[in-house]
């Protein structure tokens, strides 16, 4: 392609641009106002290219959560408006970031120097997804994942040393994060490919059906280092595991890397070939295991000053919260960070620093505090030796003050303590008819708004049915 022919082409595209101000009303309009002012508008509109856009946000924070909550939303409406649109790069760019004139002009070259880069190709890149904060650097490292950050590390310093590398563990324990650091690590002076089993799949059915093959084949297997996530979904796929078959040995034949991620080890996946198998347990197997109370101390930590640098040390988190989420939350690296999420959105929204009352009710079901553990009769229990009232008086017709307290009390704590509606509700209450259910739980909201004592009371209350004897996990 001539110079000419290029110039034509950047100006046919810049003269049919989207409307970056019609997207942003139509965001509003169809997430809706609150989320838009808190995390939309955050995005910036940098520019078009022939099958996707390029916006950018300030911190690393906003954009995992612009992209793990609303990002395929955004693209359903750009779509809607430009149906050639089929994916968003989303960058990070401080304000005045010299980086993001320099970054974008490397998009721009790409964009017009590559005419020769075949549409299967294009597909494959765009699905290349390696996070650049997703590095070694910030892998919190602890006894259960220091073999496997290690084995990572050699790898950068000797491809094809331990090949493959197998790396597994369950959900949410760091596996990816390991993939994407190795990847980023040597994408500059590599060909890197870091692709999902899944993604993998696809690509491969739609190679077939387009009759694409050969190129499917001749990409896949000239890549330097092949990274494959979650190899487990492989399962049961006999067309695809004899290709990956040939695919795997081609690429140990030349001495690229191979590496991959599962939730379970070789020997236990299902509905694998059993020379797959083979080939895996033959490299260097790495178990990662369910992070200790210091790992996941440190990880609790780390989130919450990391919170506070994009919050402006808005977020407040006593010591002794800290221990109490690292201490209950153990399964699973993610859902550590998901609590600690939950807490940061509970303290700016309500403005105050969380006790641990309201910890337990805000982590309520990461914690198993399921309704089968909370019964109504363990609450009316609880209350009723609180207020040294018999559970027949608090359950009895009788209007008598000191009996109205304690049994609104018990109705309220079973509202928000239980799954159980309305109308059950005041059924276990002597079958109290649901208005009086209503009423007693609002007469609790507005006295804890009054009275300081009698909120600290009912959080004690709280406590005692979530961690009473009978009801431990």
């Amino acid at each position: 392609m001539n110079n000419k022919n290029i110039l034509q082409q950047k100006k046919e595209i810049q003269s049919d641009r989207i409307d970056w101000t019609t997207i942003q009303l139509e965001m509003k309009n169809k997430l809706g106002h609150d989320i838009y002012e808190s995390w939309l508008r955050k995005l910036n509109f940098i520019d078009e290219f022939s099958d996707y856009v390029l916006l950018s946000v300030s911190t690393r924070f906003i954009r995992d959560w612009i992209t793990s909550r609303y990002l395929d939303q955004i693209l359903q409406i750009i779509k809607s408006h430009k149906k050639r649109i089929n994916r968003i790069e989303l960058k990070i760019f401080e304000k005045n970031d010299e980086s993001l004139k320099e970054n974008l002009e490397e998009q721009k070259t790409l964009q017009y120097k590559n005419e020769n880069v075949s549409f299967i190709k294009d597909s494959y890149l765009q699905y290349n997804r390696i996070d650049p904060n997703k590095k070694f650097e910030n892998f919190i490292i602890g006894p259960s994942n220091k073999l496997a950050l290690e084995a990572s590390k050699k790898v950068i310093e000797n491809i094809s040393h331990y090949n493959p590398l197998y790396v597994y563990g369950g959900v949410g324990m760091g596996k990816t994060h390991l993939l994407n650091a190795i990847g980023l690590s040597l994408k500059n002076k590599n060909k890197v490919m870091f692709i999902s089993a899944e993604r993998f799949m696809y690509q491969f059915v739609k190679s077939i059906k387009s009759n694409e093959m050969v190129k499917f084949k001749e990409y896949f297997r000239n890549t330097d280092v092949l990274l494959i996530d979650d190899i487990q979904f492989m399962n049961g796929k006999e067309a695809m595991q004899e290709e990956f078959f040939h695919t795997f040995n081609a690429l140990l034949d030349k001495g690229s890397q191979v590496i991959l991620s599962a939730d379970r080890a070789p020997n236990k996946l299902s509905r694998i070939q059993e020379r797959i198998k083979s080939r895996f347990a033959g490299g260097l197997v790495i178990d990662i295991q369910k992070p200790d109370y210091e790992l996941r101390y440190k990880i609790v930590k780390n989130k919450i000053e990391e919170l506070n640098i994009f919050y402006s040390n808005e977020i407040i988190v006593s010591d002794e919260i800290k221990k109490f989420v690292s201490q209950e939350i153990k399964n699973s690296i993610r859902e550590l960070i998901g609590a600690v999420n939950r807490i940061a959105s509970f303290s700016r929204i309500y403005n105050k620093k969380p006790n641990l009352s309201d910890i337990k009710i805000i982590l309520k079901d990461l914690l198993n505090f399921s309704e089968n553990k909370v019964s109504i009769d363990l609450i009316q229990s609880i209350v009723c030796k609180y207020f040294k009232i018999s559970k027949n008086e608090m359950l009895s017709s009788r209007r008598s003050r000191y009996l109205v307290r304690p049994r609104q009390t018990a109705i309220y704590l079973t509202k928000i303590l239980t799954s159980k509606s309305l109308p059950e509700i005041g059924r276990e209450f002597s079958n109290r008819d649901h208005t009086t259910i209503i009423h007693s739980v609002r007469t609790i909201e507005k006295l804890k708004k009054l009275n300081p004592e009698l909120s600290s009371n009912i959080d004690s209350l709280k406590n005692k049915i979530l961690y009473n004897k009978e009801n431990e996990i």
